[in-house]
């Protein structure tokens, strides 16, 4: 393994706890989400979505959000713990929760800014303009992220120039990060390199993310693309749970542990520990019964082993 350089460091943020389990058929109680939570703190990940504001009628395994955020206290002052907010509503119910990072999402169509949040893709962006504002006085960090970045799976591909005219409003706006997502997994290589190098060039990549799903078997190397724009930080799934219940033909996140395990062998740090990663990714096989597991999950824990025992 190459060793990393501190200009080499990429946060990874799991949202299994939340993008993951949101579309699963066993709904987990708060109190089984706060121990697959501890089990990626435990791990040594610093970042962490683990719920979401939203209506328990429209996404039962949301419920109980609130009790999550309690169950989470004290994870420390270096642990950024993100939930998702659809609208204003629901920031202001996670702020009276005691959320100190939300995520709110933007859209590149219309059809999923209605089908998502049944709202028009300019009104999801006049309500985050409010939230920002909202949130600064707060103090609260806010994530936007544009969903179907790349493609809807209503009204087909997205302009790049729209996503891009989005991101500079926003990061002109304030957010603390703008996230591009491919919701349903349709993006190649080519397409994420071209649109992240163009980010980059203009915004830098400090406040930038990337989140990828693995539907056409693409996610890893749309991840390899972004980071060679410069990308540094990156959402994943442990055991690679995920889905949009909003977003047909939206399938599971790219794994945590594969995401992991290829930037560490590029010689990036993620400060997380793969042993204890794998040990989350069998928690979460366990409380789910459906989590995949990642694709390169019989290469690592053979690997753990023979380090265990060396």
């Amino acid at each position: 393994m190459m060793s990393a350089s501190p200009h080499n460091a990429v946060t990874v943020n799991d949202v299994g706890p939340r993008d993951g389990l949101q579309n699963q058929p066993k709904i987990l109680t708060p109190a089984e989400r706060v121990k697959l939570v501890k089990a990626l703190l435990g791990a040594g990940m610093t970042h962490v979505e683990v719920g979401a504001f939203v209506s328990p009628k429209a996404v039962p395994a949301m419920a109980g959000a609130d009790e999550v955020l309690a169950g989470l206290a004290g994870a420390g002052d270096n642990t950024v713990l993100t939930v998702l907010i659809p609208n204003v509503r629901g920031y202001e119910l996670a702020a009276a929760a005691g959320a100190k990072s939300v995520c709110m999402v933007l859209y590149g169509s219309d059809a999923m800014a209605q089908a998502n949040a049944g709202m028009s893709r300019k009104q999801a962006e006049d309500a985050t303009a409010e939230i920002l504002q909202q949130a600064h006085s707060d103090g609260v960090r806010v994530i936007s992220t544009i969903a179907v970045a790349f493609e809807c799976p209503f009204d087909g591909p997205v302009e790049p120039q729209l996503v891009a005219e989005i991101a500079s409003r926003f990061l002109e706006l304030g957010t603390d990060e703008l996230c591009i997502a491919d919701t349903i997994g349709a993006a190649n290589p080519q397409q994420v390199r071209s649109l992240t190098q163009a980010l980059v060039d203009r915004h830098g990549a400090e406040q930038i993310g990337c989140h990828f799903h693995d539907t056409r078997a693409m996610g890893l190397a749309n991840v390899f693309a972004a980071a060679e724009s410069g990308i540094r930080k990156f959402d994943a799934s442990i055991g690679g749970l995920g889905g949009c219940p909003f977003a047909p033909g939206a399938s599971g996140n790219v794994a945590t542990e594969d995401v992991v395990m290829m930037l560490e062998q590029m010689g990036h740090d993620t400060g997380i520990d793969l042993d204890g990663l794998m040990r989350a990714s069998e928690l979460a096989q366990d409380l789910t019964g459906t989590a995949p597991g990642g694709r390169a999950s019989a290469w690592i824990k053979q690997d753990v082993m023979k380090r265990r025992t060396r």
